[in-house]
């Protein structure tokens, strides 16, 4: 294995196409194809599925370009420190349930980056995604809940899928509501209280289990219910609708604007934040990073942070 090859791979990862990768590499496209070749023979595994409309990596192909990454990073800081080279084009993703200081730590770690290119992603998706992008090495870290309700299913599902989930903190559960809702005048919150009220609870997709909602109390009946795919939606139809959603209590005035404020609701149960990643995996530098973000952010608002060890 030659440290061009992982250059090269990387490139057609990011055209999405060998022939375009050539190109920028200044190569033709055989010799490029070869050594990508030749790259796979001597690791046993298929990096690449090649295809008319172009090439994507495999499942084994996600992994080896996340390993991959880390050593190309490793050679960039030498060659940054010895050579004077630009450091290279930074790399991460993270997929999460609709979290506002997931976002919030996301923006503090693009501000940090010292480099004039990366390529980052932020996925607030549902929560089977969650775990399909964590398996496949879509993204590096997971972002979601456990409580009494999930927490059996959902640790069955980390094992099945080789993940490892390492909770951040707990949190009792908060009723997220506009300012001006009424129940704003309450400095606790009952079942009772919401009762006529429009509930806002996140879609889930085709696998709308219960155990994948975001929200905890998804099995209680209610009589007036909304879905919506964004925090965006969310929050505006807290405003407009005086909705309400169960969270954990974390608000970033920042991101939102003072609209939204968290009350505390009188339930017997925990919330425990955390992530998830691959068994298989050593995170990233860059990763280390982002969490070390996420727990100075959490802990801004008050929040024991369990050991990371």
């Amino acid at each position: 294995m030659r440290l061009q090859q992982l250059i090269y791979l990387e490139k057609i990862v990011e055209n999405g196409s060998i022939n375009e990768a050539a190109k920028e590499l200044f190569l033709t496209q055989p010799s490029l194809s070869n050594a990508i070749k030749e790259l796979e023979k001597e690791m046993g595994v298929q990096l690449l599925l090649r295809t008319k409309q172009g090439v994507t990596p495999t499942n084994e192909g996600r992994e080896f370009l996340i390993y991959s990454q880390q050593i190309l990073d490793q050679v960039n800081l030498l060659e940054e420190k010895f050579k004077n080279e630009k450091p290279r084009k930074q790399a991460f993703s993270v997929s999460a349930q609709h979290y506002a200081f997931v976002v919030h730590a996301f923006v503090e770690l693009i501000r940090l980056i010292s480099t004039d290119e990366y390529h980052f992603t932020l996925r607030e998706t549902e929560t089977e995604n969650i775990l399909d992008d964590i398996t496949n090495f879509k993204s590096e870290l997971g972002i979601l809940y456990l409580n009494s309700f999930n927490q059996k299913i959902m640790t069955s599902l980390f094992k099945e899928k080789s993940l490892v989930f390492t909770p951040l903190f707990e949190a009792k559960p908060h009723v997220f509501v506009s300012r001006n809702n009424p129940l704003t005048k309450k400095k606790t919150l009952t079942l009772t209280d919401l009762e006529d009220y429009p509930y806002l609870s996140y879609e889930q997709g085709e696998n709308n289990s219960f155990y994948f909602s975001e929200e905890i109390l998804s099995t209680w009946d209610r009589k007036k219910n909304i879905k919506v795919s964004d925090r965006a939606t969310i929050f505006n139809l807290m405003v407009g609708l005086n909705g309400y959603t169960i969270s954990s209590g974390i608000i970033s005035s920042e991101l939102n604007d003072d609209k939204i404020v968290a009350i505390p609701l009188k339930y017997k149960d925990t919330i425990t934040l955390g992530w998830v990643k691959h068994q298989q995996l050593e995170i990233s530098p860059i990763a280390h990073d982002y969490l070390d973000l996420l727990n100075e952010h959490i802990k801004g608002y008050g929040f024991t942070i369990f050991d990371q060890k």
